[in-house]
């Protein structure tokens, strides 16, 4: 019998590979040849079909021993930002051309442990560092829904490759809104959990304060089944939690909180949101919000007020300083981070110099991008002797303003609503005078994970253009409630069809 994984969901290949309907080896297969297929996308940077069929042969024998989970025979791939000692990992840089980790990220070896198969590395910007995924050495990522547009970064690859059905799920990364805000632009679902609930071990550190990892897939359960998995306290990260409100710090905390929301809600009927209070940011619908956005948050908002919940108008009144604060914290991270890469402990080196410090210096000037120049530079500059309190330290006191704001905001509401970018993103190759302006695009994003938030982004409707492109609904909850938020999300999924549809149809 033919199965297609294709748009697939986690438990519908699930129940395929436990009827026998499919292997593992021939799902992963036809997952190499779906990607071969749509290679325009360049949502992979690289691949090895021995590697990814060696990890499917591994799962066929998990399941002929009865000894399978939520999450073997699945195919998945790793941003390029998790190291790997099976792919190369290079950041998509040039600084990082050829390099093999000795050892895997602590979420790459979770997910193997899980049976799931890997079909190899994805594109993203380089060091993360971008919205667009256009600052990739490897170039970049076309959006499925319209391939002359922007697929959102960093995380591009991740939410190209679930978006046009490459995969079921993907490792991504959100510094700033790199989980969210591609998977708002190319109609997937992704969650950022709380800061320090992933390890970071084995993660190229972007900003040390604000990275974390977090899976892109279809839906809400989907994402569940990869976030358990993913979750828990890890001795080599220094910023892992091993305890979230008292509960040790595992997956199985994020399943119960998901099971029991889920219960509670089942319970009250056809208003399955009864006694919820939703938050909407007046600062979250201002001018610079695209009408087409604004229009379809506003239908999401009906349809959860259709399902019981209540609607509460709340004030974020630091919202347009969450920017200036995290592009002085993330650059300052950043340059301090990246200073290891230098042509003598790591990275690309030079051919020609005549010095140490010429080495270093052209060594770095020909290995990073412009991009990631310009956001070493501003954090050196922050950082420098005479502007740190002038700039870092101001940065970082307003940083705890956004926290207590959140905090405040949530005495009133039990989750927040709203968009996740202003727009429908921009085409591939737009030249923008002011390389800051992309930055602006992260408002709705940067307090939240400035905060160490938990917050996902998924598909609530479509523009009205020739080739329709997605728009996402931004869900924020408080600390360790990413149970909560997926409930929530796999609520909305029940009752629409927007996760549902694929790139190419009308």
């Amino acid at each position: 019998m033919s199965f297609t994984p294709e748009f697939a969901t986690i438990a519908a290949l699930r129940q395929a590979l436990h009827n026998k309907t499919v292997s593992a080896r021939e799902l992963a297969q036809q997952a190499l040849d779906n990607s071969a297929r749509q290679k325009e996308l360049n949502a992979f940077v690289q691949q090895d079909a021995a590697l990814t069929l060696a990890q499917a042969d591994a799962a066929d024998a998990l399941i002929a021993q009865g000894k399978t989970g939520p999450l073997t025979g699945i195919p998945i791939a790793h941003k390029d930002l998790f190291v790997t000692k099976d792919w190369q990992t290079t950041a998509c840089s040039k600084m990082l051309e050829g390099y093999v980790s000795p050892f895997n990220a602590t979420v790459v070896t979770k997910l193997q442990t899980a049976g799931a198969v890997s079909l190899g590395k994805l594109n993203c910007d380089e060091f993360a560092m971008g919205s667009r995924n256009e600052s990739s050495v490897f170039g970049p990522v076309r959006n499925p829904w319209d391939h002359s547009m922007v697929p959102g970064g960093s995380s591009g690859g991740s939410a190209a490759a679930v978006a046009a059905g490459l995969v079921a799920g993907a490792t991504a990364t959100d510094t700033g809104g790199s989980i969210r805000q591609p998977a708002a632009l190319c109609g997937v679902s992704g969650i950022k959990p709380t800061y320090g609930t992933i390890s970071r071990f084995g993660i190229i550190a972007y900003g040390s304060s604000l990275d974390q990892a977090g899976p892109i897939a279809r839906n809400a359960r989907d994402l569940l089944d990869l976030l358990e998995t993913m979750c828990g306290f890890d001795p080599q990260d220094a910023t892992s939690l091993e305890f979230c409100d008292d509960q040790p710090n595992t997956g199985a905390r994020i399943r119960q909180q998901f099971e029991q929301q889920q219960s509670q809600q089942e319970a009250q009927g056809s208003q399955p949101l009864k006694g919820l209070r939703i938050g909407v940011p007046a600062q979250f619908f201002g001018p610079g919000l695209d009408p087409v956005v604004a229009n379809a948050i506003e239908t999401a908002l009906k349809t959860y007020e259709s399902l019981g919940a209540e609607r509460v108008t709340v004030q974020l009144p630091l919202t347009e300083l969450s920017v200036p604060t995290y592009y002085v914290i993330s650059p300052a991270e950043a340059s301090t981070n990246l200073s290891r890469f230098d042509g003598v402990r790591f990275g690309h080196r030079a051919n020609q110099y005549t010095d140490l410090s010429s080495m270093i210096s052209r060594s770095r000037s020909e290995g990073f991008g412009p991009e990631v120049v310009r956001r070493i530079l501003v954090g050196t500059y922050v950082l420098s002797h005479g502007y740190y309190d002038a700039y870092y330290l101001q940065a970082q006191r307003v940083r705890r303003m956004i926290v207590d704001d959140f905090q405040k905001v949530f005495e009133q509401c039990d989750l927040i609503l709203g968009p996740v970018t202003p727009a429908l993103g921009r085409k591939l190759g737009t030249t923008i005078e002011d390389p800051t302006t992309d930055w602006l695009g992260d408002i709705y994003t940067l307090g939240v994970s400035l905060a160490g938030l938990p917050a996902m982004s998924i598909p609530c409707g479509f523009s009205n253009d020739e080739r329709p492109l997605p728009i996402g609904l931004q869900i924020i909850g408080n600390y360790f409630r990413e149970g909560q938020l997926l409930a929530f999300a796999d609520r909305f999924q029940q009752v629409t069809d927007w996760h549902q549809r694929q790139p190419g149809q009308q």
